[in-house]
């Protein structure tokens, strides 16, 4: 925990200096108790009163990743320990403030889950042990990749999509699943992934469907829309699915002009440049929430009347005590997949008991949170099954039915693409006036050109 808190107050440093960029930051590798790699037959003695067709304790098999021992600070001293990955983006890389919420949430979900017992009441959890700094880097990524392999079970996180393309054959050869933190079309396609990412929520590509018929079914009358975003499975996704349906009412698509981090390209000058010269009425960005402040707040100095929106990364709670907070509340829209962390679901009133009553530094510790029940529900539906191997989860991946406790719509995994794509969003507002500077104007938003898309492939293959 004293690592975690190092981590926050890192990255709340780095937000300040960055307008809150968005990630999360590890720290040094830390010499760790390797698990046991021989597979092993839990022999707890079996109830004769065990339904034949329930899995009892004693017939739970178990592999890498999981040990007899109990997890390091665990809850229950009598249970042994499932240990998950985290490979994410801690300090120096573009999304390190967000990332840094996103473990937060998740390690505070899986101690609930601890709390109630853990896995099959036999293991509790451990996030911890194998969290890794990759500064969302493909190479960094598929490095630490191998070194926590041969001790984890599954990825609680896997943060990026070229990061996890990078170590998606590894992960297909070594049967782990994983949850993205990231929404690329291609994660809800098993031709893709393999059936090893655990997406959840809409992807990039609906999300611009989504915001896009809110605005013209709730906002205003518009014939053009341009796109400003990082290349690539984030900007791309979402350009494709702007394009895709501007096509489908007879809007004018614009076009989509590429950008890079601050850290990369210096400012957003150009970019600004960019959305003045287009002459759109509407601008979809695809961004991090330092770039999307400066493109917004330059944009509207410059004299653009259009309107902004913005994918779920370009937000930033940090982003309003910059000089762009004003045309932020006035020309800024946020799309987003589940209701900020104020929701009155039960999955955020648990996060809100989590934390007693206080506020995390921004959302990615709500993403951390919903992110992790897909994988609750296939370590326990594996438990099920008798079989908490890889190839057990693996197997039950495929057959999961979610319940994100009213976070999300519940989510089939044996429905693949078209048939089992999430299609609706939540739209929020900058309020400079409220505790989250974040005002949610509309729940459950989809629109007929949602519904109506094909989709039958990904948007966009980096």
């Amino acid at each position: 925990m004293s690592q975690m808190r190092r981590w926050r107050r890192q990255a709340a440093a780095v937000g300040v200096v960055a307008l809150v960029l968005a990630a999360c930051g590890n720290g040094e590798e830390v010499d760790e108790p390797a698990p046991d790699d021989e597979e092993e037959v839990v022999d707890d003695e079996v109830d004769d009163d065990v339904d034949e067709e329930e899995a009892a304790p004693d017939e739970i098999e178990t592999g890498l990743g999981i040990t007899e021992e109990p997890c390091p600070e665990g809850v229950n001293e009598d249970n042994g320990c499932i240990y998950l990955g985290i490979l994410s983006d801690l300090t120096e890389g573009p999304f390190a403030p967000l990332g840094v919420e996103i473990v937060a949430g998740q390690e505070d979900f899986w101690h609930r889950v601890n709390e109630q017992g853990g896995i099959a009441g036999q293991f509790d959890v451990n996030v911890s042990e194998y969290t890794r700094d990759t500064l969302y880097d493909a190479q960094t990524h598929s490095s630490e990749y191998r070194s926590i392999e041969p001790n984890i079970l599954a990825l609680a996180q896997t943060l990026g999509t070229p990061p996890t393309e990078a170590i998606l054959p590894d992960m297909d050869i070594d049967n782990v699943v994983g949850h993205p933190a990231g929404w690329w079309s291609g994660q809800q396609f098993s031709d893709q992934d393999q059936g090893l990412i655990l997406d959840s929520g809409y992807s990039y590509c609906m999300e611009a469907h989504i915001g896009l018929d809110y605005l013209a079914d709730e906002v205003l009358d518009f014939e053009s829309v341009f796109v400003v975003g990082f290349p690539g499975d984030y900007g791309g996704d979402f350009a494709a699915g702007a394009e895709a349906w501007a096509q489908a009412t007879g809007s004018e698509y614009l076009g989509f002009a590429e950008t890079g981090t601050n850290a990369l390209v210096g400012n957003q000058d150009a970019a600004v440049g960019q959305v003045l010269e287009s002459g759109a009425d509407v601008v979809g960005l695809a961004v991090g929430p330092a770039e999307a402040a400066e493109i917004v707040g330059g944009a509207v100095a410059g004299g653009f009347e259009g309107q902004f929106i913005g994918s779920v990364p370009t937000w930033n709670p940090g982003i309003m005590e910059s000089p762009a907070a004003p045309a932020l509340e006035a020309a800024f829209l946020h799309i987003g997949p589940w209701e900020p962390f104020d929701g009155d679901s039960e999955a955020h009133q648990a996060m809100q008991d989590a934390l007693d009553g206080e506020m995390p530094t921004n959302d990615g510790y709500t993403f951390g949170w919903i992110w992790s029940y897909p994988l609750l529900n296939v370590l326990e539906n594996a438990a099920a099954n008798g079989d908490l191997t890889r190839e057990g989860v693996r197997a039950a991946a495929g057959e999961t039915v979610v319940d994100y406790e009213g976070a999300l719509p519940e989510r089939d995994y044996s429905l693949d693409g078209d048939e089992g794509a999430p299609r609706v969003g939540v739209i929020n507002q900058p309020n400079s006036e409220l505790e989250t500077n974040l005002e949610t104007l509309a729940t459950d938003v989809t629109g007929d050109t949602t519904q109506a898309f094909d989709y039958s492939e990904p948007c966009i293959v980096p």
